[in-house]
C-alpha cells in the first residue's frame, strides 16, 4: 500500500486526471466535509462529475466525511487565515492551532490501523481536498499521522 495526497486547486480537469492516473492511484479518498466546488473551472471536482471520471478512469471513490475537519474545527483556520490576510487558495501552511484541533477533534480515538483497514485491499490510495499545497490542508496531517504504518505519502 502506497499513500498519495492531491489537491484540486490549479488543476483543470484534464491535469487532474492525468496525474491521478500517471501514478496508478486505485482509490480515491475524498476528505472533505462538503463535496462540492464554487466556479465553473473546478465544476469538475463536483461530487457527481468527480465520481462519475474516476469511474469512466477505473479509480475506486470513497468519501471518508469522518476525516474531514468540522466546522468548529475550520474555524481555527479561518482565525489564522483572517489574521494573516490569507484565503484558502493563498495559504501555504496550516496553523499550529488548526493543526492541534483537528488532531484532537478529528483524529482523537481513531485507530490508524481502522482506517488504513478501511482501504486495505487497494493499491495506491489518493487523499483529496481542495488546496493545492498539501501543507496548506488537513490531508498532510491525516497521512503525517498514518506515516508510522503506511509510510509516508507522496503528495502529486
Amino acid at each position: 500500500m502506497k499513500l498519495f495526497t492531491i489537491g484540486g486547486y490549479g488543476h483543470t480537469e484534464e491535469s487532474f486526471l492525468k496525474t491521478l492516473k500517471s501514478n496508478g492511484i486505485d482509490l480515491f479518498v475524498d476528505i472533505r466535509q462538503r463535496r462540492g466546488m464554487r466556479g465553473k473551472a473546478y465544476a469538475f471536482l463536483n461530487a457527481k462529475k468527480l465520481e462519475e471520471n474516476l469511474r469512466s478512469a477505473g479509480i475506486s471513490y470513497l468519501h471518508f466525511k469522518d476525516l474531514a475537519p468540522t466546522n468548529e474545527v475550520r474555524s481555527f483556520q479561518k482565525t489564522a487565515d483572517i489574521a494573516a490576510s490569507s484565503s484558502k487558495r493563498e495559504r501555504d501552511k496550516l496553523s499550529s492551532a488548526f493543526i492541534e484541533a483537528y488532531k484532537r477533534g478529528i483524529l482523537s480515538g481513531k485507530e490508524r490501523e481502522e482506517i488504513l483497514g478501511r482501504v486495505s485491499e487497494y493499491r495506491n490510495i489518493c487523499f483529496f481536498c481542495v488546496e493545492k499545497g498539501h501543507e496548506a490542508c488537513h490531508r498532510s496531517v491525516l497521512t503525517d499521522w498514518l506515516e508510522p504504518i503506511a509510510g509516508a505519502a507522496t503528495h502529486i
